[in-house]
């Protein structure tokens, strides 16, 4: 009986896989280098890659569209699209999307400043006056946009905002390590700005789909897929041909510290 009982389970999960994969998923992303991204017409990026090979093991065709983050979170609310690469868990989103437990990568959110114009930072009390440059889209902590100590300026891009920093019409700009050295280096801008080593935040990035009928089943077969992935070596050598793991360790600064989500 318990295995008559196991092949009927295991036909019900595969009738709801099939539902969940009868049509292409939408998925959208914002160009997030290193994490996602393209270069001459090809996608790349360290959770680019790992999510497509995930989804071909699972044998599910993807639609992909690259947009402006705000763009992204308006199509995942009016149902446009069915999920979004390297989005971040907050409270107010579980009511729409469904997150797998294991993540695609992690962030830290460092300032980078000019080195002609120098800003030490370690507490928001330290952006007295100052400009900060951030992205439209993101959700930053109720301390950090709140706050009346500083200002904060959107640029439509990430080069934009550090063209901007560059030119002295910003401070400072709050952006993932990561994300931060890949523009320097494609902007060729590593011997004229610096990233501050405090850490302003930690987190994690989730491909992220909504409510539907079936989602819940794809959601729970990806994250024990990609974790089964993250133990080969393959998922090794994707992550050191992106830099993943060559992150400077600093501690977060406890007042400092900011909830940022993408």
């Amino acid at each position: 009986m318990p295995v008559i009982v196991q092949l009927l389970t295991a036909l019900l999960l595969l009738c709801l896989s099939v539902t969940a994969q009868a049509e292409k998923l939408r998925i959208v992303t914002e160009p997030w280098a290193p994490y996602v991204y393209e270069e001459n017409g090809k996608k790349l990026g360290l959770d680019y890659e790992t999510t497509a090979i995930v989804f071909k093991r699972l044998g599910i065709d993807v639609e992909w569209q690259f947009l402006p983050w705000k763009r992204c979170l308006a199509m995942l609310e009016q149902g446009l699209a069915d999920g979004a690469l390297d989005i971040f868990h907050s409270d107010e989103r579980d009511a729409l999307l469904l997150y797998p437990s294991e993540p695609l990568s992690d962030v830290e959110f460092v300032m980078f400043y000019a080195n002609a114009r120098p800003h030490p930072f370690r507490t928001l009390d330290d952006l007295g006056g100052l400009t900060v440059g951030t992205s439209p889209g993101y959700l930053y902590s109720q301390a950090f946009s709140e706050s009346t100590l500083f200002k904060r300026e959107a640029a439509p891009t990430h080069e934009a905002n550090f063209g901007k920093l560059q030119l002295g019409r910003i401070d400072l700009l709050i952006t993932d390590r990561r994300v931060g050295r890949h523009v320097l280096e494609q902007m060729q801008l590593g011997d004229q700005i610096t990233e501050n080593p405090v850490v302003v935040s930690r987190q994690s990035q989730y491909l992220a789909v909504r409510r539907n009928a079936g989602m819940d089943l794809l959601v729970q077969r990806f994250s024990a897929e990609l974790k089964r992935f993250k133990r080969e070596p393959a998922y090794a050598e994707l992550s050191a041909r992106y830099g993943a793991g060559d992150m400077t360790k600093a501690t977060s600064p406890g007042r400092a510290s900011t909830e940022i989500n993408r």
